[in-house]
């Protein structure tokens, strides 16, 4: 197994493509707040990252479901960009975190690298 297959490279690589998911689908949200009958859908964050850990099925699709108890509209749209942005800022530091992990690894390759070459 090589490093760029390894089980930490490839659990981090899961939770930025969670992440960029569950970005895509709130400014979905937030893009939709004015379609009459949208409803605001949403990921699992944390019970997608479990699921993720399951050697059974190592990189399951996202389950997206519509979020339940949100307001609604008379014309049956239930966006709340209060919520949107507030899980929108959430999720792009959950982001940053996954790639500042990330580039850590790729760090510490180029450090073993660099310690097997003496000239640099």
């Amino acid at each position: 197994m090589s490093f760029f297959d390894s089980d930490v490279t490839a659990r981090i690589e899961h939770y930025l493509d969670l992440a960029a998911k569950r970005q895509e689908l709130i400014v979905s949200n937030m893009a939709n707040v004015d379609t009459p009958g949208y409803h605001t859908r949403d990921l699992d964050f944390e019970t997608e990252l479990r699921r993720a850990s399951d050697e059974t099925n190592p990189a399951p699709e996202p389950e997206v479901v519509e979020v339940e108890g949100l307001m609604q509209r008379p014309d049956g749209n239930n966006v709340n960009m209060d919520r949107e942005g507030l899980l929108l800022a959430k999720t792009q530091l959950q982001f940053s975190i996954g790639a500042q992990m990330l580039k850590h690894q790729y760090q510490q390759l180029l450090d073993a690298i660099k310690e097997g070459n003496p000239t640099s």
